[in-house]
């Protein structure tokens, strides 16, 4: 089985580092201690991170922090960057209401 894959490997004990409380997600305010932790409690992607901490999930879509995540990540499990797995995109929406639908239509 791929090392990435293998949810059982031991990577060893959550040890605290002096920059754990650094926000590495500004628009949501993760910072790479928590992190680190979800890494450690077996969240192994970018798509695990951001649906449990809301990485990325912010206004920016991850533009700024998803680089930043992954390589936590990579150094967490002793793998680069690019052993990591990308997260599932999705175009931002928005809700829009119902009457400017309806006024795609030119009266006649």
């Amino acid at each position: 089985m791929n090392k990435r894959n293998d949810r059982l490997i031991n990577i060893g004990p959550l040890i605290p580092c002096p920059d754990d409380d650094m926000i590495i997600c500004r628009c949501e305010e993760v910072t790479k201690g928590e992190i680190r932790k979800a890494v450690h409690e077996g969240m192994y992607t970018l798509t695990e991170i951001r649906r449990y901490l809301r990485s990325g999930m912010g206004l920016c879509q991850g533009q700024t922090c998803s680089k930043l995540v992954k390589s936590i990540i990579a150094k967490e499990l002793g793998l680069t960057p690019g052993d990591i797995e990308p997260a599932i995109s999705r175009a931002p929406m928005r809700p829009i209401e119902m009457k400017i639908l309806s006024n795609d239509r030119k009266e006649e």
